[in-house]
């Protein structure tokens, strides 16, 4: 295949998806991209206003676009189970399910259960809002879950299981690695259970390289400089791994996708390696466990 793109996106139609964090940046694209091609797309977002405001954007460039809200405010595991709750209600079948929304060096700050913000909000929430919906995706023979990562999961990234959050001194830049080194950690061992199990839902990994986006506003000084900008890509672009992990007929479960250029910074979306680190089975089952008991959330397949 050459350079995959949107015209590659096979017809959505009937199809049902959920991409968290949506209102802008990379969910917004890929909403959009799927909306195009006939899918009924719910956007589930933390702030209802802009929410809404995604959703007419959509809606003015897609006419008759499928698109739905929900609100969902990953950074509390009670917002997390009301939205599940109510997203089981909407849709007794799930084909998609993007676990796109997040949040990148930000100062130190905890979610409303007391997690570090970025592994509570990239990681668990994303575990418990899987776990909680799986029942409605493994009803669908084909459905995916896909989990976005970031070339972030090298730098400087370790799971702390002697300090998840962060109190003993605080790294922004390693606490993002934390929660996407998570996030591959997951989707491999997601994977293993899924086939373990016989299921036919897969998870799959992507990544959208340098995207210029919103959330690289916390960025430090020293990397918001004009140059910068020309090692980036547009959201759009970064949105293609997602979307080819989301809807391309030849991906299997438990691969990674991301920008073919150098460094994974810039390209169209291939199937990429992620780290060795990201591999290691006993520190999936580990960290899989630890995340049950700190989510209170234990998936139907286990």
């Amino acid at each position: 295949m050459g350079k995959w793109s949107t015209t590659d996106i096979p017809d959505q139609t009937g199809r049902t998806a959920i991409v968290t964090g949506a209102n802008s940046g990379l969910g917004f694209e890929t909403a959009a991209a799927l909306a195009a091609e006939g899918a009924r797309v719910v956007l589930a977002v933390r702030n209802l206003d802009k929410g809404k405001a995604a959703v007419d954007r959509i809606g003015a460039a897609i006419p008759g676009a499928h698109l739905e809200l929900q609100q969902l405010d990953l950074g509390s595991l009670a917002g997390v189970r009301t939205a599940a709750a109510e997203l089981k209600d909407a849709y007794p079948r799930i084909d998609l399910l993007i676990n796109n929304a997040g949040v990148m060096y930000p100062p130190k700050e905890k979610t409303s259960d007391g997690f570090e913000l970025q592994f509570g909000t990239n990681h668990l929430g994303h575990f418990a809002l899987t776990g909680l919906l799986l029942d409605r995706l493994t009803a669908v023979p084909g459905s995916r879950v896909v989990t976005v990562s970031s070339i972030g999961h090298r730098i400087r990234a370790a799971i702390h299981f002697d300090d998840l959050n962060w109190d003993n001194g605080y790294s922004r830049v390693g606490a993002y690695g934390q929660s996407k080194l998570a996030n591959l950690l997951f989707t491999y061992e997601l994977q293993r259970r899924l086939t373990a199990t016989g299921q036919n839902t897969l998870a799959v990994a992507a990544h959208p390289g340098g995207a210029n986006t919103e959330l690289g506003r916390h960025l430090p000084t020293v990397l918001r400089v004009p140059g910068m900008k020309l090692l980036s890509q547009s959201a759009q672009m970064g949105a293609l791994a997602t979307l080819r992990a989301a809807t391309d007929p030849e991906v299997r479960g438990g691969e990674y996708y991301g920008p073919s250029g150098p460094g994974g910074i810039q390209g169209h979306p291939v199937r990429v390696e992620s780290s060795k680190q990201s591999h290691d089975t006993d520190l999936a089952r580990r960290l899989w466990q630890v995340s049950e008991e700190l989510t209170g959330v234990t998936y139907s397949i286990d």
